[in-house]
């Protein structure tokens, strides 16, 4: 049995099937399809795995659940207990602070996303995306002046990253962080590789629309992934990720405005088109697929245009393509993997 993937508004997602026990009889080999969901950071995470026994299955997918809720208790900005809500009261400081291991690699990652977007992705946006999201529940703009005093604590440069060991300094006064850009597909990542250890190669990990797939399902050449636009493409060691507005918008004064947060306005993007990216990782799929969503077109097909195994596609009327989808290199062993994304030179 091949599991599909089928499309919903502005995202991709598995669709599982509905029964007592979570695994649903045997495949070519002798394993067995199986499907798990759990909440996590505001959304569900399913997971598919072929798995030799259900036993098996359980108890990667367990581990893999709980690491994801771990990314949570480190990365949420809704929690005041997270990690960078600590760190965010050591804003403007002066002085480093030691950040976990999850924390501190999550955040060089975004480093590199911001400075390829020159900004147009960026995980200082706190402030804003707090002033932002209070006044779209009103269903207001807000307040000018309290817009440009929140802009005033926003700035990728001023999130300093210890290259060397796990510390971090925010130097501005006020900033704080929000990984909701890119957070899911960390944790999305993390999922996959913790059920690989367990031995589980051909599984899905989707956070709430943000893919990532390994070995392709027994007796097929990938895990059928359906766009937005209803194009599909069979995918393995690769990963993919929807942004847009189609699910959550709000409309003041006749305009409509994503909840992605722009960090040169300081509002929700107007317009926002619906974007689907595929990349070697989750991680990168998402952070990049937030970055066109705030980005012009030229300016987002010229990033992806220079980027080594990264594709997009823009839906609507204005439909384009950028980029090359990744490629993988089959092992002596089975494995196939994906090389690194990188700039091209």
């Amino acid at each position: 049995m091949v599991s599909a993937l089928t499309r919903v508004p502005a995202r991709c997602a598995v669709l599982a099937a509905t029964a007592v026990s979570p695994c649903l009889g045997q495949a070519s080999g002798g394993v067995s399809r199986c499907s798990f969901e759990s909440e996590h950071m505001g959304t569900t995470f399913r997971i598919v795995a072929y798995a030799q026994c259900e036993a098996e299955a359980r108890s990667a997918v367990a581990e893999a659940f709980r690491h994801v809720a771990r990314l949570d208790s480190l990365f949420s900005d809704y929690r005041p207990d997270s990690e960078i809500a600590r760190l965010a009261h050591h804003a403007g400081s002066g002085r480093f602070e030691p950040v976990s291991e999850e924390l501190w690699a999550i955040l060089i990652e975004a480093g590199r996303w911001s400075e390829r977007s020159q900004g147009a992705f960026d995980v200082t946006v706190g402030p804003l995306s707090r002033l932002w999201r209070w006044s779209a529940r009103r269903g207001e703009l807000p307040d000018p002046v309290r817009v440009r005093t929140a802009r005033e604590a926003v700035g990728f440069e001023s999130l300093v990253v210890d290259a060397v060991e796990p510390r971090v300094k925010l130097a501005r006064p006020d900033m704080s962080l929000d990984l909701g850009g890119i957070a899911k597909g960390f944790a999305a990542d993390a999922a996959l590789a913790i059920l690989a250890r367990h031995g589980i190669r051909a599984a899905l990990v989707d956070g709430g629309g943000d893919i990532a797939v390994g070995a392709p399902p027994p007796d097929a050449a990938g895990w059928l992934v359906a766009f937005p636009d209803g194009d599909s493409l069979r995918l393995a060691h690769a990963a993919v990720a929807t942004s847009g507005d189609a699910e959550r918008h709000v409309v003041v004064d006749g305009v409509r405005y994503a909840h992605v947060v722009d960090p040169r306005t300081g509002l929700g993007v107007v317009g926002a088109p619906t974007v689907t990216v595929v990349a070697p990782t989750a991680t990168a799929a998402d952070a990049l697929a937030s970055a066109l969503t705030v980005m012009d077109a030229a300016s987002g097909r010229a990033l992806v245009d220079g980027l080594g195994g990264a594709w997009a596609r823009v839906h609507g009327r204005d439909r384009w393509n950028a980029g090359v989808l990744p490629s993988w290199t089959e092992h002596s062993d089975g494995r196939r993997t994906s090389p690194p994304m990188s700039e091209k030179r």
